[in-house]
């Protein structure tokens, strides 16, 4: 989601850590500037990054100088071009999926924050914490309640002729959100998922390049299905007073993505860079997952109610990141041939 304006004061949620980082600012009187690469729209006006970054300078005394710097694989990309003449001491926003390839370049330091102790342990995906989870999200088919009475109940319901030109899906060449569509394809067709994409493409009403648009396109009127995640109505019910918008989980399962942070290996402010994972993992959790619209991986964070209105999905599916490393863009070019006839 990430593309929300998010006004809501920072909570402080644990108070122990407030006291913790007391201490720390106490440590280090003069910290240099903490440079943080984070994905493009946490540091957006309307991310996270403009109500986590202050609270955590105001809470430390560590001044942080935020990056701006794409996605989660071209973070990760920038960061190996940098490995000679490195500059960022944090990244935000490495996914899941890129942990294997992430733990393989060893630009990142190990770190079991203590906050990780209130993280369930479904969310702990790099058994190393060089990355650490800090929100998630379940894809999901979001649709306009106003116009669609009948909802799709599986993937394979999705490709029944009624759903002509009624769905608005997402590049995974360019976007996140697009490839874990043809992900999830893969962990419930395995090797025969390029069938459903061939059979999905008449009920396909256009594919974007990105999430915004697709949304943009899907509240407008456009379709009355698109690709995003189940916690896309929050928006909503937050700001609009509607639930006219809702998603749909498939008894099959909806695919999920963990989003993760890491200090990097050749940092000189090891301490600093722990300290702001530990806000990010306490503090924070609330403005992210408000701001992000998706779910905060610490349990302790209290979210407004809206987060109740939501469906919760029946199994939520992974591939192993190992895997996805391995075939990520053998999938991505067989996507493209069959979408392209």
């Amino acid at each position: 989601m990430k593309r929300y304006t998010c006004t809501l004061v920072l909570a402080l949620i644990l108070t122990p850590l407030a006291l913790f980082s007391g201490a720390i600012k106490e440590q280090i009187a003069e910290p240099d500037e903490l440079i943080v690469y984070a994905y493009d729209s946490f540091v957006s006006e309307w991310g996270p990054g403009p109500l986590v970054i202050p609270a955590f300078e105001q809470q430390t005394g560590i001044k942080v100088r935020l990056v701006s710097s794409g996605h989660g694989g071209e973070l990760l990309s920038k960061l190996l071009l940098e490995r000679n003449h490195p500059k960022a001491d944090v990244v935000i926003g490495l996914e899941s999926e890129l942990a294997q390839k992430a733990i393989d370049s060893k630009l990142f330091l190990p770190y079991r924050s203590p906050m990780m102790d209130y993280v369930p342990t479904f969310l702990h995906f790099d058994p190393t914490y060089c990355l650490v989870p800090f929100n998630y999200g379940v894809y999901a088919f979001n649709y306009d309640s106003h116009t669609l009475k009948d909802i799709p109940s599986s993937l394979d319901d999705l490709l029944d002729p009624k759903w002509r030109k009624s769905i608005i899906l997402i590049d995974p060449r360019i976007s996140n959100v697009g490839l874990g569509l043809l992900e999830w394809t893969v962990a419930i067709y395995g090797d025969d998922y390029l069938s459903w994409w061939e059979n999905i493409k008449p009920n396909v009403l256009t594919i974007t390049d990105g999430w915004s648009s697709a949304y943009g396109l899907f509240t407008e009127g456009e379709a009355p299905l698109v690709l995003s995640y189940t916690t896309s109505p929050v928006y909503h019910i937050l700001y609009e007073e509607s639930d006219r918008y809702k998603a749909v989980v498939f008894d099959e399962g909806n695919m999920s993505v963990i989003e993760g942070a890491a200090i990097v290996a050749s940092t000189q402010k090891r301490a600093e860079a722990q300290l702001f994972i530990d806000f990010l993992l306490s503090d924070a959790q609330k403005d992210i997952a408000v701001a992000n619209v998706m779910y905060p991986v610490n349990s302790n964070t209290v979210l407004p109610d809206a987060f109740d209105q939501l469906v919760q999905p029946t199994k939520e599916l992974t591939l192993d990141s190992e895997l996805v490393h391995a075939q990520r863009q053998t999938w991505i070019d067989r996507w493209v041939e069959v979408m392209s006839k």
